[in-house]
């Protein structure tokens, strides 16, 4: 077995469980791929046998002579999104360890570690596949130019923001190819199943379970009370018209952002790929919405 592990470097927390997660995978014969700066960070070019960096252009099956079989990502929702980045269409199931706040993504906690350990080494765990949103940025001309996306693919969401600090955005909004509304306000997200938990829950958007086909469009701060937001289905096509008094916005791909100028379109469609994640013992998404959103307390 091969797995990789992902994770903050910059958070002592996470350092001290990665190293706790070595020893355990390690002391299995387990082979372990870590991200750069893990390796940097905990200096384990001073110990022999180590194995070499993860390295996200490298095929999985290179690195071993074997597949990878797992990834674990070890920190908050921030560095789950990360792993999935990084480990795009290689098709590696996903298992979160929470090292962060929230933890939706990153359901599993440090203190059942060794347990959740041992089970995905002895098999006992289910996945969920997660579908995610594709970006293309269209020119005046109607080309594509992928050369302005930095990460074209969200787990949680794609978010349309104002770059100016008072200005206004208005964001013309077709359906495949048939116009939905014209939004006038401070941006709108459109979201995945797994990212209703995500911003779309900060700013007023429903919930839906990671496993629905839907698509959600929640707006910003809208203009207008009676603009709401709206669930549609993730086989449909979306595209987005922006006009700003700053001839900019900024687009976020899973808080990924850049700004962009309003000469350029977005296009958005669900993504040819989805994310395999790792759902160990009586883990559930029922379960979180009432541990996590502290209903009933």
């Amino acid at each position: 077995m091969t797995i990789a592990i992902f994770g903050n470097a910059m958070k002592s927390q996470t350092l001290t469980e990665v190293q706790h997660i070595l020893e355990f995978m390690t002391g299995k014969g387990i082979h372990v791929l870590l991200s750069q700066e893990l390796r940097q960070e905990l200096n384990l070019r001073e110990y022999p046998g180590f194995p070499e960096n993860w390295n996200g252009e490298q095929q999985p099956e290179n690195v071993y002579g074997e597949p990878i079989d797992f990834a674990l990502s070890v920190g908050g929702d921030g560095t789950f999104l990360t792993s999935a980045a990084a480990i795009g269409d290689k098709n590696i199931p996903i298992l979160g360890v929470n090292c962060g706040h929230l933890g939706f993504l990153a359901e599993v906690q440090t203190q059942d570690l060794d347990d959740i350990l041992q089970k995905l080494v002895d098999g006992q765990y289910t996945i969920e596949r997660r579908s995610l949103l594709r970006l293309s940025v269209l020119d005046k001309d109607g080309i594509p130019r992928d050369d302005l996306i930095l990460s074209p693919n969200a787990l949680n969401e794609i978010a349309i923001l104002k770059q100016g600090l008072t200005n206004m955005l208005t964001i013309e909004t077709k359906v495949n190819g048939e116009l939905l509304h014209t939004y006038h306000s401070d941006g709108l997200v459109i979201a995945t199943p797994t990212g209703s938990t995500a911003y779309n829950l900060s700013i007023g958007g429903p919930l839906l379970v990671p496993q629905s086909r839907g698509i959600i469009l929640t707006p910003i701060a809208p203009h207008s009370l009676t603009v709401r937001p709206i669930v549609m289905l993730d086989e449909w096509t979306f595209d987005f018209k922006i006009s700003s008094r700053y001839d900019a916005y900024m687009v976020s791909v899973d808080g990924r952002s850049q700004s962009l100028s309003t000469d350029m379109s977005l296009h958005i469609e669900r993504a040819p790929y989805t994310v395999k994640v790792v759902q160990l013992g009586d883990n559930s998404f029922l379960k979180s919405l009432r541990a996590k959103l502290n209903w009933g307390k």
